[in-house]
């Protein structure tokens, strides 16, 4: 598939235009985007660099906030991606209803401040607050009644906030037709409130609306299932919140670079207070556990790769004809190189960080995102495709950076 490649300064044209050449070698690039509310703005600087490069994923998988995002970007013209995330996340930092200018006024007042500056922290967490209390401008609303007056079932009873602003916000910034025109392929994972299991609703298989993504970010017991065809779904996250699973297993299999973003660390320090636990609780919770996922998917592929290596070497009719053909659908030559990207959270951030939606914290994990994909995009052999045979591959600019340091200790 063709890219347009955007214009980049003098000093990064040349890594950008190469890792861009780099990527055309693969059948398939793959963006992969994890669910963290908040912290979602992340992966929008990681989208903006790639896009800078010109690097443009075939497929887009996300899963909650993930999914917000990959229906935005997959939803709308390449011209247009940029200016229609930044229109949603500047949107939704603004507190929902008349009570919410004196929050705005402040937030606004200490965006110059540095991050760690007391005041800074302390605007975040007023806006934690306030976003509990008052919900988000295009995002959600507290519901005008306690759900625990309800007991019929209905959204009004399961849920302490309306996302009806949601659903009126991605229609407007998500154009469905472009999505199921098939220009870009869009997965969205969800649960299934009945018998709970994870499902992804693809764009390669079924035509998708607003309310699979809204379905995918429906976060109990803060917003309403979403009912879909006689289902009732869930955010995915609850289940599995890193789709890549669903990206690997799927059939043909083909060479692919797959940029995975995630927005919740599994390693962390030991915590010292009871914030800080249930920050690393819930870092831990929503990882879902993407290193044994990812090393668990490596190992089977490194068997698919020797098994189709075996197959090469017999002679021809060595095995039963029946033994064979149950074989060859394990058999594969395929290689993925999985480019990881991790949220680092800052020092200053606390466990209420993936529902702080003041405007400088987006700006803090946007800036993060860019950065963090800048410094990758510069390490161009990691997006150069691995020898055949080599099964599963993995880069993170984070891990190798941890891993010089500790050598030059």
């Amino acid at each position: 598939m063709s890219r347009t490649r955007s214009k980049a300064g003098a000093g990064t044209a040349s890594v950008e235009a190469g890792v861009a050449r780099l990527a055309d070698d693969y059948q398939q690039v793959a963006l992969v985007l994890q669910g963290g509310g908040a912290l979602g703005a992340y992966q929008c600087g990681v989208y903006e660099a790639l896009h800078a490069a010109g690097v443009r994923p075939h497929w887009i998988a996300g899963t909650s906030i993930g999914a917000i995002n990959a229906a935005i970007i997959a939803g709308n013209a390449e011209a247009d991606r940029m200016a229609r995330l930044k229109e949603f996340w500047t949107g939704i930092t603004r507190p929902a209803g008349t009570l919410a200018w004196p929050l705005q006024w402040m937030a606004e007042s200490a965006q110059w401040l540095p991050p760690s500056h007391a005041l800074s922290t302390g605007v975040s967490a007023s806006s934690a607050l306030a976003s509990l209390a008052l919900g988000q401008q295009g995002f959600f609303t507290p519901r005008t009644a306690s759900p625990f007056l309800y007991c019929d079932g209905n959204a009004a009873a399961t849920s302490f906030y309306d996302t009806a602003p949601l659903r009126d916000t991605l229609l407007r910034l998500v154009d469905f037709d472009r999505i199921n025109g098939g220009e870009v392929r869009l997965s969205v994972g969800a649960s299934n409130v009945r018998n709970g299991n994870v499902h992804y609703f693809d764009s390669a298989m079924q035509p998708l609306r607003v309310e699979h993504i809204m379905a995918s970010a429906a976060l109990p017991p803060a917003f309403p299932a979403v009912e879909i065809d006689g289902e009732s779904w869930w955010d995915g996250g609850i289940v599995s919140n890193t789709p890549l699973e669903h990206v690997l297993a799927a059939a043909p299999r083909r060479d692919s670079l797959i940029l995975q973003v995630d927005l919740w660390s599994a390693r962390g320090e030991r915590p010292a207070t009871i914030m800080d636990v249930l920050e690393r609780e819930k870092d831990i919770r929503f990882s879902s556990r993407t290193r044994y996922g990812t090393d668990s998917v490596a190992r089977m592929q490194k068997l698919r790769n020797a098994l189709d290596d075996l197959f090469k070497t017999l002679p021809k009719d060595a095995l039963p004809a029946g033994l064979a053909a149950r074989l060859k659908p394990w058999r594969c030559d395929r290689v993925f190189n999985i480019v990881h990207l991790i949220y680092q959270a800052k020092h200053h951030e606390e466990q209420y960080k993936d529902y702080a939606f003041d405007a400088n914290a987006m700006r803090e994990h946007w800036a993060s995102g860019l950065a963090d994909m800048q410094r990758t995009l510069a390490e161009r052999r990691y997006f150069a495709m691995p020898e055949r045979g080599s099964g599963v591959v993995t880069h993170d600019i984070h891990r190798a950076l941890v891993k010089a340091r500790a050598e030059s200790a």
